[in-house]
């Protein structure tokens, strides 16, 4: 939230900084929705292709549940990248470094499985994920795309960065429920059960 007129020498400098959507400009980056003990934040996850033998490098302070994730979200890219278009010749001579900023902040908890699968896809297609487009879910080993909790706190966190679309799991519909209108208002939802379905909705 920002004061109209804010005047430091009145109230001191400001303490927070208004979160606002991080543009994606280039393949490889996503931008997750993540709950905090203090609401939900955004979260963006960004990858590179780094010469070298093929592999997972991950940085930002991840805890082992996300670094589990980030390595069901690569071994789902490499299973089925070639259905996308993926020459597996890729990882023969590159790993894939996925870093999630902010590495002074520890990050946990089993949410930001389908971030990653996309940002990684993204990054070996070569295609650009929207803008002002947040996702939330879990991945497993064969591509379902798992419920999670915290959506009120993630959505509200999204309507504060100017998100227009979210992904969330089919089953976490019910939790929009929960939600004001004032809030949802403005956003669209995307429902999805498997990766394929997440696929129809972030590419630019």
């Amino acid at each position: 939230m920002v004061l109209a007129g804010f005047k430091p020498h009145y109230l001191g400098e400001r303490i927070f900084i208004e979160e606002v959507y991080q543009r994606i400009t280039r393949p490889g980056i996503t931008i997750g929705l993540a709950w905090t003990p203090l609401g939900g934040a955004t979260l963006t996850v960004e990858s590179s292709l780094v010469p070298g033998k093929g592999g997972l490098k991950l940085t930002g302070s991840l805890g082992d549940v996300m670094v589990e994730s980030a390595n069901i979200a690569l071994s789902w890219v490499r299973s089925t990248g070639a259905s996308y278009g993926v020459d597996g010749k890729i990882y023969e001579k590159n790993f894939i470094h996925l870093h999630v900023p902010a590495g002074a902040t520890p990050k946990d908890g089993p949410s930001a499985g389908i971030t990653m699968a996309s940002a990684m896809l993204s990054l070996v297609t070569g295609k650009k994920i929207k803008n002002r487009l947040a996702m939330t879910g879990e991945i497993s080993l064969i591509g379902n795309v798992l419920p999670v909790g915290g959506i009120k706190e993630k959505v509200i966190a999204a309507k504060r960065a100017k998100v227009r679309e979210i992904i969330l799991p089919r089953e976490n519909q019910k939790d929009l429920h929960e939600i004001p209108e004032h809030i949802k208002k403005g956003i669209t939802f995307h429902l999805v059960d498997k990766m394929d379905d997440v696929l129809q909705h972030v590419f630019a």
